[in-house]
């Protein structure tokens, strides 16, 4: 299964970015990302382990529920 990288918005719309085999690799490029964004810039930059980019999508749009920690 590839990893997915995606810009994710306030509004928690998502922008397909790029696909790798290696973890890696997508790793670096999101790490890149993020050094070169701008202070201004909301945006997240997410990796994402799924079968598909439907996959992806529909796990980061998906809502969790709190799961408390042993401090709560």
């Amino acid at each position: 299964m590839p990893y997915f990288i995606y810009r994710i918005s306030l509004q928690r719309s998502l922008t397909y970015v790029d696909e790798f085999v290696e973890y890696v690799k997508a790793r670096e490029i999101a790490r890149n990302m993020r050094r070169v964004k701008s202070s201004d810039d909301d945006e997240l930059i997410k990796i994402i382990f799924a079968k598909d980019r439907f996959e992806a999508e529909t796990l980061l749009k998906a809502r969790r529920e709190h799961q408390p920690s042993e401090d709560d």
